[in-house]
């Protein structure tokens, strides 16, 4: 069950600091995505392919989907039609590979790519050296890659109580985006998303300048 007071609060709060909310979906039931929808909700996440696949399918078309896993690259022929935000690019076959299937269908794909600011090793993501790495191979292929759009930076921060040690791995994303922000020759005026905050740490990572949030219990419930 939604929590709907819960979600007319958050995006209340949200809205006010121009800070977009993706609803994290995965797991949940089609008919609670449709409830949150029928309050206004518009950006949902899924970390699972398949599971994208289906719901899409069933839900309505004017749903944003934001991909928010770890994505391989042998299954983005599979949402390329339709997703909206693909948010975890940790390399650049990927984000080939998204480029070659958004060709096939006609569309220009916007994409995030995924900085490991973590202590954790399981999670995924590029330091700042790939992210250097990444942006010369794109700069030099630019004309190549006219088929997806580099929107900005997510990651995920550390599952801890530290609130120092949260804080200062958001300010390092998004230190990193900022500077980012400034070489406009790769970019455009269209590098504007920094996706890090979560239930438990949205707060922080607004503080620290975030303008997407990705909250999945704090309006579905505990995972499934």
């Amino acid at each position: 069950m939604i929590n709907e007071t819960g979600w007319k609060e958050l995006k209340q709060e949200l809205d006010a600091k121009n800070v977009t909310l993706v609803a994290v979906s995965k797991t949940k039931p089609v008919e609670d995505i449709q409830a949150l929808y029928d309050l206004g909700q518009r950006d949902f996440g899924e970390n699972y392919v398949q599971e994208l696949v289906d719901k899409q399918g069933l839900l309505p078309s004017d749903i944003r989907w934001h991909f928010i896993g770890h994505l391989q690259s042998n299954k983005v022929k599979n949402i390329a039609p339709f997703v909206h935000l693909i948010q975890a690019v940790d390399s650049f076959k990927l984000l080939l590979e998204i480029n070659k299937q958004a060709e096939k269908n006609n569309r220009v794909i916007d994409v995030l790519l995924q900085m490991h600011i973590a202590a954790e090793d399981t999670k995924f993501g590029m330091d700042t050296t790939d992210i250097f790495e990444f942006m010369a191979y794109f700069g030099a292929q630019k004309q190549d890659l006219q088929n997806v759009r580099i929107r900005g930076l997510m990651g995920m921060a550390t599952f801890t109580d530290e609130v120092d040690q949260i804080r200062e791995e958001f300010k390092t994303l998004v230190t990193r985006f900022q500077a980012m922000k400034q070489t406009d020759f790769l970019f455009v005026d269209h590098f504007d998303i920094c996706s890090i905050g979560m239930s438990s740490d949205y707060k922080l990572a607004i503080e620290e300048g975030s303008t997407m949030v990705r909250i999945g219990s704090m309006l579905f419930g505990a995972r499934n």
